[in-house]
């Protein structure tokens, strides 16, 4: 059996942020080993989340892996001499989507509004007609949250992606793991929305500028309170 060491970190606002050159062949390793693992991908505004609320830094401290998706958590880890990529937790579910259909793993798509994660998994299966899918909205009523429950511990599949929002889709795989103990759970925000073509990512360029964040803030003007979360969380990286 395989086993994984544990990886250096660097603390962000008190949040130990996994420095690593390639987070897919990490995880890989841990599920080929039979680890269970909780993936957070912290951007500028979740970092300020845990600053306001301590409920929520608790759940992703106790995180197994904490990658950088954000610009903003690039540039603190450079003001602290770290020079490590930023890789967007979309990217990272591209990447194991890729390896899940070459090794026959299972994968489960929780979260979005009806119909979304089937649209999600119906792109997907045209990459890679392999993949074994199962789907499930994020609108679950007490009743089809426990049918939901039983599934997974029937299912034991490898790759759990939750997108319910944060710090929702944290705090439910925080609570849910014992279901699936040996599987990779990660919070992926809006991804199926992108997958499924509700929302488009930003453009390569957008990205290469570290503008994605505005892009978003352009395609949904309402995120416009959450977004000052960039500024207040420069201003602390500089005065930190």
């Amino acid at each position: 059996m395989l086993t994984t060491d544990a990886l250096p970190s660097l603390p962000v606002f008190e949040i130990p942020v996994h420095l690593h050159g390639d987070y897919p062949q990490w995880l890989t390793n841990r599920i080929c080993a039979g680890e269970g693992t909780h993936v957070v991908t912290l951007n500028a505004e979740i970092a300020m989340m845990t600053q306001r609320d301590p409920a929520i830094a608790t759940v992703i401290k106790q995180a197994d892996l904490v990658i950088p998706d954000g610009a903003g958590v690039v540039f603190y880890l450079k003001l602290k001499g770290k020079n490590q990529a930023r890789f967007p937790g979309i990217e990272l579910a591209e990447a194991m989507l890729a390896r899940a259909a070459k090794n026959h793993w299972q994968v489960v798509f929780f979260g979005g509004a009806p119909g979304v994660a089937d649209k999600a998994k119906d792109k997907w299966l045209r990459h890679y007609p392999q993949l074994h899918i199962t789907t499930q909205h994020g609108y679950l009523t007490p009743e089809t949250e426990q049918a939901w429950q039983i599934t997974l511990q029937d299912l034991q599949p490898q790759l759990i992606f939750t997108c319910l929002g944060v710090p929702k889709q944290e705090f439910w795989i925080r609570h849910h793991r014992h279901l699936c103990p040996h599987s990779t759970w990660l919070g992926l925000g809006g991804s199926f929305d992108v997958w499924s073509g509700l929302k488009q990512r930003a453009p390569k360029l957008w990205q290469q500028l570290h503008l994605e964040w505005l892009y978003r803030l352009l395609q949904e003007p309402s995120r416009w309170r959450r977004m000052l979360a960039i500024p207040q969380f420069v201003w602390r990286s500089l005065w930190s």
